[in-house]
């Protein structure tokens, strides 16, 4: 991952843009010394967020299993009836 300075990003964003376009690696932008934000292309930046749901929705059911919110084969079956119609 490359490291910017906000004031280089300032001068040199159109070359800073097409470097993430083709290599797909994010950029720290740094201020004052300090972290102060991520620069990345748009398809790694979706691409993370899909991850990003899917392990959401992993976690939310892995929850409901140590919570007791289960259903048999059968009855999952009869609930979903209706959207595999």
């Amino acid at each position: 991952m490359r490291t910017e300075l906000v004031t280089t990003l300032k001068r040199k964003a159109t070359e800073i843009i097409a470097g993430l376009e083709s290599d797909q690696d994010p950029v720290l932008i740094t201020q004052h010394g300090k972290p102060a934000a991520y620069l990345m292309a748009v398809e790694a930046f979706d691409t993370l967020n899909r991850r990003l749901g899917i392990l959401e929705g992993i976690a939310r059911g892995e929850r409901a299993i140590e919570e007791g919110r289960v259903v048999t084969h059968s009855e999952a079956k009869k609930r979903m009836a209706r959207w595999l119609r």
